[in-house]
């Protein structure tokens, strides 16, 4: 008697016993079947995943962290290692200011760098409009600006320098809740460096906070016009207040310049730092502690009372600063510009805007306005 090989599949509850050359034809159908189903559960993952990523329309809330936007998934750069935190401020006249900024960093740098962008909720399609097709990986940060009522005097002749995303890098760990670490950057800079070498700047132990020294080098010998030396203490606080000459501080300090820091933010929430500030902030509006020849600063002050003598510093090539202020071309070589890893425009003349020196270097960096609301004015010389 001749063996027949014989195999079984279940088909509709039931054994159905077939010969071994038709096995071989139910296999190759059921393959067929499994291949097909597994297409269709593709597909259908595919369009949800299209449908997730045109959700731009959601209502944001204030104080609301969007998710990533869409450079979060470009595949162009390989991106690795520890992710590295960068925060900068968004407000709606300087949006180019901070895209400029953020693609300096980004160009120059391999690092898994993201952007929090702080902005109010009137910038936000604007902004996702201009980086929607950049490389910029980001998170986009609504700051409501009620957190700062009874903080900020109510001065209209002071309004352009108390604007609210000046106050945001007070807030970092309420952005940063996960993060032990960040950089936080003005808008008006550009990075010519790797951003990952000023994020693993080291900080002494219990210091929440790295700054430039205003008398690190030849960026702070400048005179700042109308506010007369700012390199120091005196220059930003009134020490002929009682509550400023109890705190013991020595008028000729040096002083820093926040518009670049390095942060522990771990350290900044066991301090307590954020609560620091708005005690001072408050403070001011009732007593009124600050300069009178005070420039163009309402954020500095409070942080160089709770971080007196308690800092660590950054490397000053990391913030070479004064390139808006008038003469600042010839303070500065060209070489040494060049060479800088960090340069930035604070002062009264912004590279987007009215005449600056060295505007040619942030020219190389900016990133049109696709919906044409935002373009760089140059301006003559005379304007000065």
């Amino acid at each position: 008697m001749k063996f027949i090989p014989f195999c079984f599949v279940i088909f509709l509850g039931k054994f159905v016993f077939l010969s071994w050359p038709c096995c071989l034809s139910v296999n190759v159908v059921i393959l067929v079947l499994l291949s097909i189903a597994f297409l269709i559960i593709v597909h259908r993952n595919l369009l949800n995943l299209s449908d997730f990523l045109k959700q731009d329309n959601a209502d944001v809330a204030p104080g609301m962290i969007l998710p990533f936007e869409t450079g979060f998934f470009s595949d162009r750069k390989a991106r690795t290692g520890e992710e590295i935190p960068v925060v900068i401020t968004a407000a709606e006249e300087r949006l180019g200011a901070a895209v400029a900024a953020m693609n300096s960093v980004n160009q120059n740098s391999k690092a898994n760098v993201v952007f929090n962008i702080v902005t109010l909720n009137e910038s936000v399609e604007h902004l996702r409009s201009w980086l929607g097709k950049t490389e910029i990986k980001h998170k986009i940060i609504t700051f409501d600006p009620k957190i700062l009522e009874g903080k900020i005097p109510d001065d209209p002749q002071k309004a352009d320098l108390l604007k609210p995303l000046t106050f945001a890098r007070f807030y970092m760990p309420v952005f940063l809740p996960d993060a032990e670490k960040a950089v936080y950057l003005d808008d008006d800079i550009i990075v010519q460096g790797d951003i990952q070498e000023l994020f693993e700047s080291s900080l002494k132990p219990g210091h929440a906070a790295a700054f430039s020294e205003d008398c690190d080098s030849a960026s702070a010998k400048g005179i700042v016009r109308g506010a007369g030396n700012q390199n120091n203490y005196i220059g930003f606080l009134d020490f002929k207040k009682e509550a400023i000459k109890k705190l013991g501080m020595r008028a000729n300090t040096c002083s820093f310049n926040p518009g670049v820091i390095v942060a522990n933010l771990t350290e900044w929430k066991h301090q307590n730092i954020t609560r620091q500030l708005e005690q001072w902030m408050e403070r001011n509006v009732k007593e009124d502690l600050y300069s009178k020849a005070l420039a163009d600063s309402f954020t500095t002050p409070p942080l160089l009372i709770v971080f007196y003598k308690h800092h660590s510093s950054i490397d000053p090539m990391w913030h070479v600063r004064h390139l808006g202020t008038t003469g600042a071309g010839n303070r500065y070589s060209t070489q040494f510009v060049k060479a800088a890893k960090l340069l930035h425009w604070n002062g009264h003349y912004k590279p987007w805007g009215r005449t600056s020196s060295f505007s040619e270097i942030w020219d190389k960096w900016y990133i049109p306005d696709p919906t044409g609301k935002f373009h760089p004015i140059r301006r003559h010389s005379g304007d000065e």
